[in-house]
């Protein structure tokens, strides 16, 4: 099986590049976010054509995830309050999250909050979120043993995820309180899926538009894939293809695809 996680920065816009990818890549499961388009207006028909089904949670011009699975999904849900249904309904205003089972694994496919600078609000809004995602998380893995989540986390979690040229003191996306709450979310038992075979920096899954960042290789890894033991024990492999953005027009993310 191979799942893989993509931020496509709008599925309307990016949706030839995708279907492309996808025909030359035919993974198990695609894990979109940022789909940025409310779920009557998700281009089903294109995913439809290949073989897959497709479960969204979307929103006009922002956020938006969906998943793309070539077996039918079960138990499919968005949003926390389908785990925490005493969570204040604010917390899934904002279409970040969706979640099914195929063949026994659990996906939760996230577009965790960009948080845009430390000390605003959007920056406590996203501490507060990964608080939630915790507490939703931490339910999950008291009732199912085999869970994988993937997307874009909008965190680096170690200076080697950065290219040297920023420093991360206080810089958004890498301040030890962003990565604190990721650590303290992967020590409900999960595993990051590319460092069981790649522990060298260098490798990005995210370049700035702006400065020729992919020409010059200046780019952040913030598009994961986190296991439960089961599943990294079975993972055989997990790879970024940069190869999306060398398109003209790409997003700013490449997909990760982790095998198992």
């Amino acid at each position: 099986m191979k799942i893989a996680t993509w931020n496509v920065n709008s599925i309307r816009t990016r949706l030839e590049q995708v279907i492309d990818w996808l025909t030359l890549n035919p993974v198990d499961v695609l894990c979109l976010q940022e789909t940025k388009v409310v779920d009557a207006e998700f281009p089903r028909s294109p995913f439809e054509e290949l073989g897959y089904n497709i479960y969204m949670s979307g929103q006009k011009s922002y956020n938006g995830v969906a998943l793309i699975s070539r077996q039918p999904l079960v138990n499919v849900s968005s949003g926390f309050r389908a785990i925490l249904p005493g969570l204040h309904h604010e917390w899934d205003e904002q279409k970040r999250v969706i979640t099914g089972v195929v063949d026994g694994i659990r996906i939760v496919n996230l577009y965790v909050p960009n948080g845009a600078a430390v000390g605003t609000e959007k920056y406590e809004y996203k501490l507060q979120w990964l608080t939630a995602l915790h507490e939703y998380l931490r339910l999950l893995v008291l009732s199912e043993s085999a869970i994988c989540v993937c997307g874009d986390f909008n965190i680096a979690l170690e200076d080697k995820d950065i290219h040297e040229q920023v420093s991360t003191e206080n810089h958004i996306m890498a301040t030890e309180t962003e990565r604190q709450a990721l650590r303290d979310i992967l020590a409900l038992g999960f595993a990051d899926a590319f460092r069981k075979f790649t522990t060298e920096g260098g490798n990005y899954s995210w370049w700035d538009y702006r400065s020729a960042a992919f020409r010059r290789n200046l780019g952040w890894r913030i598009d994961h894939h986190y296991l439960t033991p089961i599943l990294y024990e079975r993972a055989t492999n997990c790879i970024i293809d940069v190869a999306p953005r060398k398109l003209t027009q790409p997003s700013d993310h490449v997909p990760v695809i982790v095998e198992f």
